[in-house]
C-alpha cells in the first residue's frame, strides 16, 4: 500500500489479473500513454505476480517499481520471473475523494476498452476463453 501523503490523502489500489504477462504488459503500455489530466491526482502502474498481490493483501505493502513505458526497464523484483507478473496494479492518490472517483471512473472506462480489444483480437485471450468453456 502506498504511504499516505498529507497532500494526497485519498488513495486506491486496483489489481487486474490477466491471463499472461504479455497481455498485462500490453495493457500497461496502452494505459500509461494517457497522463492524468489533473495535478490533483497521481497514478502509477506496475506489474506484479499473484504471490506479490497476495502478500500485499496480507501485510499491506509490496515493493514494486513503477514502469515508465519501456518494457526493457521491467525489473524482476527479486527472484520473480517477468512471465509470472500477470497482474496490472494501478495506484491512485488524490487530494479529494471526488478527484479520486473522477480519475478512477476514467481509468475503468479505458481498461474496459483495452480488455474489450484484447478479447476481440488477441489469440491468447481467445485460447483462454476456449479452455474455460471446455473446463
Amino acid at each position: 500500500m502506498a504511504k499516505i501523503d498529507s497532500d494526497f490523502p485519498c488513495s486506491l489500489v486496483i489489481a487486474i489479473p490477466l491471463p499472461t504477462h504479455r497481455l498485462a504488459s500490453s495493457a500497461l503500455r496502452a494505459l500509461q500513454v494517457d497522463a492524468e489530466l489533473s495535478p490533483l491526482v497521481r497514478r502509477s502502474f506496475s506489474l506484479v505476480s499473484p504471490n506479490e498481490s497476495q502478500s500485499e493483501a496480507s501485510n499491506g505493502s509490496v515493493d514494486t517499481p513503477s514502469l515508465n513505458g519501456n518494457p526493457a526497464q521491467e525489473s524482476t523484483n527479486g527472484d520473480i520471473p517477468l512471465e509470472e507478473k500477470t497482474i496490472l496494479r494501478t495506484e491512485y492518490q488524490a487530494t479529494t475523494n471526488r478527484m479520486l472517483r473522477v480519475s478512477v471512473n476514467g481509468f475503468l472506462e479505458s481498461i474496459g476498452v483495452v480488455l474489450g480489444i484484447m478479447q476481440e483480437l488477441d489469440v491468447d485471450v481467445l485460447a483462454e476463453q476456449h479452455k474455460l468453456a471446455q473446463g
